[in-house]
């Protein structure tokens, strides 16, 4: 059902909360899991984006972590690593690699009228080849 799997990671509790659930969808399906982050400029943060999400070596760090805590898990993940605006990116990962779903931790920052258009997660879901499964 769920051939590959994308999962976008960032610095947050959130995602290292929705890891758990990957790891299960990731075992229950035999899936491919595939691990993105993105590098943002200071100029296109998206969704109040974390500084650190604007350095390469945080985001090569994060990934490399990231790909051991699943291979503990028994679960080999390709990493790809992008630069640009995040909802966007991971949009294009998703559309260009036939990803069938993506999972993402949600900071519930889109749940105010405020946030509701700088959340990376609902421009995700609008604007996603795939279903997308935001993990609270």
């Amino acid at each position: 059902m769920f051939k590959t799997v994308l999962f976008p990671i960032d610095q947050t509790r959130e995602s290292r909360h929705a890891a758990e659930l990957v790891v299960s969808l990731v075992k229950t399906y035999s899936s491919r899991l595939i691990l993105l982050s993105v590098v943002e400029s200071p100029e296109d943060r998206e969704g109040g984006a974390e500084p650190e999400m604007t350095s390469p070596k945080a985001i090569a760090q994060l990934l490399d972590t990231a790909k051991t805590l699943f291979k503990d898990e028994g679960i080999d993940a390709n990493v790809i690593e992008k630069q640009g605006m995040p909802a966007f990116s991971i949009c294009d990962v998703a559309d260009e690699l036939d990803v069938d779903l993506i999972v993402m931790g949600s900071r519930g920052i889109g749940l105010t009228e405020d946030g509701l258009s700088d959340s990376v997660s609902n421009r995700v879901i609008n604007l996603s080849p795939c279903p997308v499964l935001i993990v609270p």
